[in-house]
């Protein structure tokens, strides 16, 4: 049994490297890649040599050069795919719905135990099952889960309520442990919600959490800079206060957001 690892992030690579000789001595890593491009180049040379494609391709979801999905779209691939990711739920149980497995980042030796397990069950299956299953995914995500998004919030402000409509409103952020957001004419507004359960009731077409504590529109940014440590550095309109930054593991999902 071989294997290629595609992940960007060095640190996840030698965890997973580590627990693959752990809990599964006999598995061969053939090759690490760390891109769309590298995997593409790496998996077409592997094949006009002959060679056939791994038997588990461990994959990355976010990529540096955009997400791995774009890979089947410019090469055919064989191997059984298990993804690594740090999606939420909504994404984790289209993997299951498609028999797809995952491993959650971190990785945790139990769950990669259950991802190999699952492989030794489906090898009796046709290549073609897992490719499939890719398709329908990667469907399931263009499609819109839901059309319930909330609309407006009731905010207090001084002694009265306000009724604010969902496209009045640039972003959102946490401060002192409250939820704000500021409205396309500079208001700082309330709101009874933290931004867990706001990225739960609000459109993911129209709202974007760049961070733990911030969620922006495409018309809030103004201005995206480089930042080092492979972040971006956003200006805002209007204004915000204080430093906003892209967190490393959202810039490749965020630069696809940006480019609807």
């Amino acid at each position: 049994m071989n294997a290629l690892i595609v992940e960007d992030e060095d640190l996840s690579v030698r965890r997973l490297k580590k627990l693959l000789t752990e809990t599964a001595p006999e598995l061969i890593i053939n090759g690490v890649t760390d891109s769309i491009e590298e995997t593409v180049e790496w998996l077409s040379s592997n094949q006009r040599k002959g060679n056939a494609d791994p038997d588990i391709i461990f994959l990355d979801i976010e990529l540096s050069d955009g997400q791995s999905f774009e890979i089947f779209n410019q090469v055919q691939v064989s191997s059984t795919i298990i993804f690594t990711t740090s999606y939420d739920e909504y994404a984790l149980q289209a993997f299951k719905l498609n028999s797809i497995d995952y491993l959650l980042k971190p990785v945790h030796r139990d769950d990669l135990q259950r991802s190999l397990q699952k492989y030794e069950n489906m090898r009796a299956q046709p290549a073609t099952d897992s490719l499939e299953g890719i398709k329908k995914l990667l469907e399931s995500f263009r499609k819109p889960a839901r059309n319930d998004y909330r609309q407006r919030f009731l905010v207090k402000q001084g002694q009265k309520m306000l009724s604010v409509e969902v496209s009045e409103i640039a972003y959102f952020f946490t401060e002192d442990r409250y939820s704000f957001f500021i409205t396309d004419t500079n208001q700082k507004l309330l709101v009874d919600y933290t931004l867990d359960e706001l990225a739960e009731v609000l459109d993911p077409e129209r709202f974007f959490r760049i961070n733990r504590g911030m969620m922006v529109t495409h018309k809030s940014v103004d201005k995206i800079d480089p930042y080092f440590g492979n972040r971006l550095s956003l200006s805002l309109r209007p204004l915000h206060n204080k430093e906003v930054l892209v967190s490393r593991e959202k810039v490749s999902d965020f630069k696809h957001w940006m480019g609807k």
